[in-house]
């Protein structure tokens, strides 16, 4: 039964606000999300004036499929070695505060030698890719 009235007044909220909703950037001018963009605004305005990028937390995204996919990557890869720096320096951390406890000691060279792994695993990944996709299969925009 409070399911039910759960759902009741859900719905009732939903038909009561959606019919006065109006679309936040239906402006023409592509630019208007860029007010949001802070001290970076010049920036965001020429990333969107294009009409060919969008601007995002991480700036400005192409979104043409294969500048879209190259830009994924770079960022996946940077934030996998920013993962893979952080664990080494947690498993040396661990190591240096073990106090001659094996057990400690033994999980930290653990954490290290998983981040190494992870990293090495990044590399080699990017290395593949490049060699298939852009010597062997000549795919553009893997250069």
């Amino acid at each position: 039964m409070r399911k039910l009235s759960l759902f009741i007044a859900l719905a009732i909220l939903f038909f009561l606000v959606v019919p006065w909703a109006k679309p936040v950037f239906a402006a023409d001018d592509t630019t208007s999300v860029c007010q949001f963009a802070g001290s970076k605004q010049s920036e965001c305005e020429s990333c969107m004036g294009a009409g060919t990028a969008s601007w995002t937390a991480f700036g400005c995204i192409q979104t043409d499929p294969q500048q879209f996919i190259g830009e994924i990557l770079r960022i996946g890869i940077g934030v996998g070695g920013g993962i893979a720096f952080l664990l080494i320096l947690f498993g040396g951390f661990q190591i240096m505060t073990s106090a001659g406890n094996p057990e400690q000691l033994t999980a930290g060279r653990e954490v290290i030698g998983s981040a190494i792994t992870g990293l090495l695993l990044i590399i080699f990944s990017i290395f593949l890719l490049r060699l298939i996709g852009y010597n062997i299969l000549e795919i553009p925009g893997f250069g």
